[in-house]
């Protein structure tokens, strides 16, 4: 079954995520990464959760390679939630319970 996370390119980065009104929670991701397809329904249920309030989306780092660089991406999933235009949290891992705490800290 196909996510139903939006995806952000290098393109559409800057409009979506930095010059975002609310709080952005991006998962960067692979389509190779194991861990990363796991966490796709806790991902899924946050967008539903905390709509209007957080927005969930992915950057496939094999195809936006210059973002992951430019926040040091090392590891997958890594999630970083941006709030105007600066990371403030982020989360290494397929910690499901952490990666929960971490978007109800932001959606507000």
């Amino acid at each position: 079954m196909a996510s139903t996370i939006p995806e952000v390119t290098d393109a559409t980065f800057q409009s979506e995520v930095l010059e975002s009104e609310l709080p952005v929670l991006v998962e960067f991701t692979a389509a190779w990464c194991g861990p990363c397809k796991a966490i796709v329904p806790t991902l899924e249920g946050l967008m539903g959760k905390h709509a209007g309030r957080l927005k969930v989306i992915q950057v496939d780092t094999e195809v936006s390679r210059s973002i992951a660089e430019r926040y040091r991406v090392m590891a997958m999933p890594t999630m970083i939630v941006f709030q105007k235009g600066q990371p403030v949290g982020q989360l290494v891992g397929a910690h499901k319970d952490k990666l929960v705490a971490l978007a109800a800290q932001f959606a507000s």
